[in-house]
């Protein structure tokens, strides 16, 4: 009896632990969420920069049928009011989602789907989706799937501010922003939603983004969880691979809803953590106390931690927005991206965005509502209103930074007692900051061997020679550092890859 426990506990933490690995192809540690993006050319995106790039993975925008939403001018946030789980919407249809999910695991990037299952529509006038499906909002009717009113939590209730701090009950059963609330608790909506999701990995998705886990209950979640197949062997996954699943847990304490509730089933995003190095980077505490940066900061534990400067809520001031960097203060965001990037804790998602003044502006789009592809322009960035952040040089440069750093910790930390700081990853890599308003000018420890390195933040190699700062190591691991207080970025950045070794 005691030999059966055991193995029951053994295989139980096997499980759990399964849902923490992203399964990235070898040598990939970072994914980017393509906000918006159509299928077809995430496809073509995975094809022509970020598999050479050495990205791991993408997280997409919902694929499953959504309400349109024309009295709003089709918001970005319409594809957060599941009508039906067919896969068509404005990104494209079954077919062009499975084409992408195959193109791009053949170029080494994983697709992580952002998975609406808390809840169907609110109510609108409108009620057309976007593969044509209605819906009877006054009659909980979902015929696309199909739900009905026993599938949704009774007595309706709406969450109110009050309820985060005291009713636990309320923030999971009743409606979020008025969004009509499944039950999970039930085995008919489990089916629909296990269905679903398994079809995805049918597909050859590799995990799933958990919208809104706060509010459904930690039970129903490993319920749902633990039905999930195992990841599609034909698409390149090892046997028995379990879907890296990372749930949308908003907690700055103080909530009746801890993180520490979900972090047993799977990881959790870390909404600290931007806010934090946001802070940081804008000036309003000192850089040097990133020395201790993870758990001690009252971050979750390194493994069960996604990591991000800013998501598509937060950027708009959503879900612990506050004073997060986004693309608009690109100096400071720029070097928050390279410290998440370059350093060991957590696993790192990076924003690629569309342009936006009005916070519920949806993607780029023509008079009929279609999403405008984005343009490549003649330096590799984007048009037609799209940011793509991940193309900016000093952020997929440090993407491959990251590569190379591999599972190498953090050494030799040096700072100057305020905002200029640097360090090591192993013998692999070294990066520098200056947020101070004088220049840094010093001979500090780079780890790396005896040679000259191109700075990969203000340059890149071009054969023999560097486009931007060139770093000289002595046979000591020592080189002379300088970042000026003026220059373009803030960040200085070397290692033995081939992008930056001469």
């Amino acid at each position: 009896m005691r030999m059966l426990r055991f193995l029951v506990l053994m295989c139980t933490a096997a499980v759990a632990v399964a849902y923490y690995n992203p399964h990235y192809a070898s040598g990939r540690t970072t994914m980017v969420h393509l906000f918006e993006w159509k299928w077809n050319d995430i496809a073509d995106e995975c094809e022509r920069f970020l598999g050479p790039r050495g990205f791991g993975g993408i997280q997409i925008s919902p694929p499953n049928e959504n309400l349109m939403i024309w009295s709003h001018n089709r918001p970005w946030w319409e594809r957060y009011q599941p009508i039906s789980y067919r896969l068509v919407t404005r990104s494209g249809n079954e077919q062009q989602f499975a084409d992408m999910v195959r193109r791009c695991n053949t170029a080494g990037v994983r697709i992580y789907v952002d998975a609406i299952i808390n809840h169907m529509t609110g109510t609108w006038n409108e009620n057309t989706g976007t593969g044509g499906s209605t819906a009877n909002f006054g009659q909980w009717h979902y015929p696309g799937v199909p739900y009905g009113q026993n599938d949704f939590n009774w007595p309706v209730c709406v969450i109110s501010g009050n309820d985060y701090g005291c009713c636990p009950e309320r923030v999971r059963n009743c409606e979020l922003s008025g969004l009509k609330d499944l039950n999970q608790g039930s085995e008919y909506v489990r089916q629909q939603i296990v269905g679903y999701m398994n079809h995805l990995i049918d597909l050859g998705v590799a995990g799933f983004r958990i919208d809104a886990a706060k509010h459904m209950w930690p039970g129903d979640l490993r319920i749902i969880y633990d039905r999930l197949k195992n990841l599609n062997t034909d698409h390149g996954f090892p046997s028995g691979a379990r879907p890296y699943i990372y749930q949308e847990v908003i907690d700055l304490g103080g909530e009746a809803i801890s993180r520490d509730e979900y972090t047993p089933l799977a990881a959790v995003t870390e909404f600290k953590f931007g806010m934090e190095l946001s802070r940081a980077f804008r000036g309003n505490n000192q850089l040097r106390w990133l020395v201790n940066w993870g758990p001690q900061w009252g971050l979750l534990a390194s493994d069960v931690s996604l990591t991000f400067i800013d998501n598509h809520d937060n950027q708009r001031g959503h879900g612990a927005g506050g004073d997060i960097l986004t693309y608009k203060t690109a100096r400071a965001y720029k070097a928050a991206i390279a410290f998440m990037l370059a350093h060991p804790y957590g696993e790192p998602q990076l924003m690629s965005s569309f342009d936006f003044t009005n916070t519920e502006a949806g993607p780029p789009m023509d008079n009929s509502g279609n999403i405008i592809s984005p343009s490549i322009n003649s330096d590799g960035t984007c048009g037609n209103g799209w940011i793509c952040e991940h193309r900016w040089r000093q952020i997929f440069q440090m993407v491959q930074f990251r590569n190379v750093a591999g599972s190498t910790t953090l050494n030799d930390w040096w700072d100057n007692g305020g905002n200029q700081i640097a360090f090591c990853r192993g013998g692999q890599a070294f990066i520098a900051f200056n947020n101070e308003y004088w220049d840094l000018n010093q001979n500090l420890q780079t780890c790396l061997p005896a040679g000259s390195y191109c700075d990969i933040v203000s340059g890149t190699k071009n054969g023999n020679s560097c486009t931007g700062k060139t770093v000289t190591v002595g046979n000591d691991g020592r080189a002379n550092i300088n970042i000026g207080a003026n220059d373009y970025d803030m960040f200085l950045a070397i290692h033995r890859g081939d992008d930056s070794r001469l």
